[in-house]
């Protein structure tokens, strides 16, 4: 079966430009059809865009795939070519082969769009997809935050499928179009100190329009999509299955899933007994949601098979509903067997894994503490708000290191008597334990962006400055600079640019005699 996408789009508009800059000079788009993704990791970034940031957002997504399995590949151009975000983000996800547990982040910087595409047996529903997006992907590139968009959507996607709120990002400001090297002047020349409106006299804000609506999901398959409730339904892809061919599908699936769903139940029994009944409850979980879409098929089938026949549109669409959900159910059961799969490989070797993971536990105290220490030199050069995302990670994660030594113990209590139960255990302390290492990294990671923020800040005020002072320079010799009408000293631009930052410039102390 050919795996099938959701995409999520958004759209950025310029709404003004004033005075100083009237928009980043006129040349030629950049277009950029559906790309092959690198080959040497899950970042593709064509425009440039992620600069210094790439090891964080690196680690960000390394942090979704340890904690849910889940590959977010992202990719940077400066155009979708014309065609529409979803279009391009489905065709390159296409291209590339990306699968059920692979979603895609696409971004055009010189478009200003963006779109997700995600399979629709990902895990993932759409009002999960847009919270992520309204929430920790939208802020980030309001603000030309290119990395922050991807590490957004890292921990907003782990945050969802862990039933826990999406936390708005640490928003470190970009390059409005990163990828632009026309004559020599680039926007980000601009932006900075564009934040200071009232000295810069001028500013071309960019913003990303919130969604009126959004576009029904397609999937790349044969058959087509079957939507509930008040979303329209879209038009089915061509040629499609033959109906008495659509239902010998659904018959054969049905029966295949029926049998999987019994031999599940009798597994989840065997499972308890030889990891106990906490480790055996996502499987039974799992056994349960297939089950209610197994009844559910099952009901479409007798709806089928009843003395009311149905047109042919209607009996497509139910055939394809009971496809949809005897494959939801198996690939559900799937995951959660390939998970007890792996435990039952670690009960083969629970000696050595717990002594593995008792030394990580071992190590992660001085790597928290570091963490701790760490946030008080930031909190006296930074504004609150820099920090705020990771001032509490440190004593989280002192709680998920208590979490895991608790495991260890009761793990270390049972070894040499019941290696499953040593397995299950093992496992939630490395869960606890990959969690806290993230957490207590997120600090120095933190500290490193706040830095590279600044660099890059110093650097365009300095560039600004630069071009105050030429600019003076070319008026008549009635205005002079530092005089009335003479427009902003450089400094001024500095200072009051400094005054009207997002959080990640240095704090500064009023004068000593100042009112």
């Amino acid at each position: 079966m050919r795996t099938r996408r959701r995409v999520v789009p958004a759209f950025l508009a310029a709404v003004g430009a004033v005075a100083l800059w009237a928009g980043p000079p006129a040349g030629e788009a950049r277009a950029d059809d559906p790309v092959r993704l690198s080959r040497g990791g899950r970042i593709t970034d064509t425009v440039g865009a992620l600069g210094g940031r790439a090891p964080a957002v690196r680690s960000a997504l390394d942090g979704l795939y340890d904690a849910r399995r889940i590959r977010l590949f992202v990719v940077y151009v400066g155009s979708f070519s014309g065609a529409g975000p979803q279009d391009w983000a489905n065709a390159t996800a296409v291209k590339n082969g990306l699968g059920r547990q692979d979603l895609l982040l696409a971004v055009a910087t010189r478009d200003r769009q963006y779109a997700v595409s995600a399979d629709q047996d990902s895990g993932l529903t759409q009002n999960q997809l847009n919270e992520v997006g309204d929430a920790a992907i939208e802020p980030a590139l309001r603000l030309d935050d290119w990395a922050g968009a991807s590490i957004g959507a890292s921990d907003g996607y782990a945050a969802v499928l862990a039933g826990r709120p999406v936390v708005a990002p640490a928003i470190t400001p970009g390059s409005p179009d990163p990828g632009d090297v026309g004559n020599g002047t680039s926007a980000a020349e601009f932006w900075i100190p564009a934040a200071a409106v009232a000295v810069a006299a001028g500013t071309a804000l960019f913003v990303y329009r919130r969604r009126r609506g959004r576009k029904p999901l397609p999937r790349r398959s044969p058959r087509p999509v079957v939507w509930h409730g008040a979303r329209p339904r879209p038009k089915r892809p061509t040629p499609l299955t033959a109906l008495p061919e659509l239902d010998a599908q659904a018959r054969q699936l049905l029966v295949a899933t029926d049998d999987a769903v019994r031999t599940s139940q009798e597994d989840v029994g065997f499972a308890a007994a030889q990891f106990g009944e906490q480790a055996a409850r996502p499987f039974g979980e799992a056994v349960e949601y297939a089950q209610s879409e197994l009844t559910a098929a099952f009901r479409l089938r007798q709806s089928l098979d009843d003395a009311f026949p149905e047109d042919d549109e209607t009996r497509r669409q139910i055939l394809d509903e009971i496809l949809s959900r005897c494959t939801q159910a198996n690939r559900r059961l799937d995951a959660e067997s390939e998970a007890f799969d792996r435990l039952r490989a670690m009960a083969e070797h629970a000696s050595q894994l717990l002594e593995h993971a008792e030394a990580t536990a071992a190590a992660l105290p001085g790597r928290i503490a570091a963490a701790q220490s760490a946030l008080g030199p930031l909190a006296a050069r930074y504004a609150d708000a820099a920090l705020e995302a990771v001032a509490g990670q440190p004593a989280e994660a002192r709680d998920r290191l208590e979490f895991a030594r608790t495991s260890l113990d009761q793990a270390r209590s049972v070894l040499g008597a019941d290696r499953g139960r040593v397995a299950a255990f093992v496992r939630a302390a490395e869960s606890a334990l990959d969690q806290a290492t993230v957490l207590a990294d997120s600090v120095p990671r933190r500290e490193r962006e706040l830095r590279a923020a600044d660099a890059a800040l110093n650097a365009a005020l300095a560039r600004t400055d630069t071009d105050l002072v030429r600019a003076r320079g070319m008026l008549d010799g009635s205005t002079q600079a530092g005089s009335p009408g003479a427009g902003p000293a450089p400094g001024a631009i500095t200072e009051a640019a400094s005054g009207a930052g997002t959080g990640t410039v240095p704090r500064t102390e009023p004068d000593a005699g100042t009112g």
